[in-house]
């Protein structure tokens, strides 16, 4: 395999990123054919002469983009089927075939079929192509020493502690870690007995849908607003209430003429999806004040407030009255890897009891091993160092698009900075369709989902959303160029 892979130790790339392209070069070009199993990390490093870290750093990014896949305990292969040849509208459920009967499933299966089909087309697009993906960290700043460290050291010392049964709500010392980080960074209220840890925010709102909803029952959801969790919502049973976001974000008062009873409010207030937009102080003491004068409640989608370029993160929702009817939750996702399927679900005391019951009907437990190591690199510092690391590493990658945005797409998009987030949005003019232009995108194997996807009955003008957090400077410059052929 080594004798195709040709690095250059004069090139200003580093030799990661070097491997990286030349392993992506010969699996796309057929050289490496699926199914394919690579050699492992140390015997491909001793061949080329290189360090470990520097074959896993490659090996990981194309793991997260879809080019390899890793067998436990066998190794490592090339995709059998590569995100080029992914087809961007790919149904996963195939229909039945003529004269079959279809399957007996219930009402809730048929529903999460058929919000799945709804979502299949635009997931398609974000996962094509390279630049510009959606909501992914920069896997290739992932500090992977540092981690494996931690790890090694975690298993050393303390592998029976790790091994041994657990606390559904969490390792405890690491909710003691997120009590306190929760309180300094964002404001939130609580204890570490309110925290439960939970493998992603899918996962979060999910368990809020089984504790806090019937079937039925009407829920505010952002338009336009995260789809994923909407299918979530859909699958329990809820009827979605869609709310459309201005310059204010949620419009609280058009909320409660389209469905004053609603049971629950779902919103992103530090910075909206897709939009980015912060939601008002009014707006926030307004949506307080509804869930308390209703019996409802509030989730907080947290998702990635530690993304803020301008001034310091806001104060969360849940922190700014006293017993605020709110739920609130955050994920490692966006911080520091997709495939670290850990978040956090901070619930009123009077809940606790409950969502532990509901936690332990679901799957139990998060994976023990991970807490552990999570909780080191917390409360040793490393996690707030590097999020300033990627605060900054996001800042320039953002100025970089937008600047090579204004040279390349003049007249094609309008684009400009935000104050937040992990991506920004490319206005399209107004007589050109975004899923078209969307379409012909993820053909030159650029990844830009359109705007309209994310809208449930708002209209608008047509957006791209362009992801540069997961994407290195020289493909940002790249990916640019290619757009702008594409739309033209």
């Amino acid at each position: 395999m080594a004798t195709s892979l040709v690095l250059d130790a004069s090139s200003q790339a580093p030799l990661h990123r070097q491997l990286y392209e030349a392993l992506r070069a010969s699996i796309v070009a057929g050289r490496l054919s699926p199914g394919t199993r690579l050699l492992s990390t140390r015997a491909l490093a001793e061949q080329l002469d290189l360090s470990r870290n520097t074959v896993m750093n490659a090996y990981t990014q194309l793991l997260a983009e879809g080019y390899l896949v890793g067998q436990l305990g066998s190794g490592t292969y090339v995709a059998r089927e590569l995100p080029e040849r992914r087809p961007a509208q790919r149904a996963l459920i195939r229909p039945p075939s003529k004269g079959a009967s279809p399957p007996p499933i219930s009402k809730r299966g048929t529903t999460m079929a058929a919000a799945h089909a709804g979502l299949s087309a635009t997931l398609g697009l974000i996962q094509s192509g390279m630049a510009f993906r959606l909501g992914t960290p920069s896997v290739d700043a992932f500090p992977s020493e540092l981690w494996g460290r931690l790890l090694h050291r975690r298993w050393q010392r303390s592998w029976r502690e790790v091994l041994s049964h657990q606390d559904p709500r969490g390792y405890l010392p690491l909710r003691q870690a997120l009590a306190d980080y929760l309180a300094t960074s964002r404001g939130v209220r609580c204890g570490p007995e309110q925290v439960l840890i939970v493998n992603g925010s899918q996962q979060a709102i999910s368990m809020v849908a089984q504790v806090l909803l019937d079937p039925g029952d009407a829920v505010w959801v952002e338009d336009p607003g995260y789809i994923v969790a909407q299918g979530v919502l859909k699958a329990a049973g809820a009827t979605l209430v869609h709310v459309p976001v201005d310059e204010e974000g949620l419009n609280v008062e058009a909320a409660i003429r389209l469905s004053p009873n609603a049971r629950l409010a779902t919103v992103t207030p530090s910075s909206q999806f897709p939009l980015g937009i912060t939601l008002s102080h009014r707006r926030r003491l307004e949506l307080l004040q509804w869930a308390e004068r209703s019996n409802a409640w509030v989730f907080e989608d947290d998702y990635d407030s530690e993304y803020r370029y301008v001034g310091r993160p806001l104060a969360c929702l849940q922190g700014l009255t006293p017993d605020a009817r709110v739920l609130y939750t955050g994920t490692f996702s966006k911080v520091l890897t997709p495939n670290l399927r850990l978040g956090y679900l901070v619930v009123p005391e009077a809940l606790v009891e409950t969502f532990v019951a509901a936690r332990i009907f679901s799957d139990f437990q998060s994976a023990p091993l991970e807490q552990a190591v999570l909780t080191d690199f917390i409360t040793e510092g490393h996690f707030s160092r590097h999020v300033r690391r990627m605060r900054t590493l996001y800042a320039e990658r953002q100025a970089l698009l937008v600047e090579e945005a204004r040279r390349e797409l003049a007249g094609l998009i309008d684009i400009g900075p935000a104050d937040t987030g992990m991506h920004l949005l490319g206005w399209l003019p107004p007589e050109m369709d975004d899923r078209t232009a969307a379409e012909r995108a993820a053909a030159a194997g650029i990844s830009a989902p359109p705007l309209s996807a994310f809208r449930g009955q708002s209209s608008g003008r047509g957006a791209l959303l362009l992801g540069y957090a997961a994407v290195p400077e020289r493909d940002i410059s790249e990916g640019v160029r290619r757009l702008a052929q594409a739309l033209r």
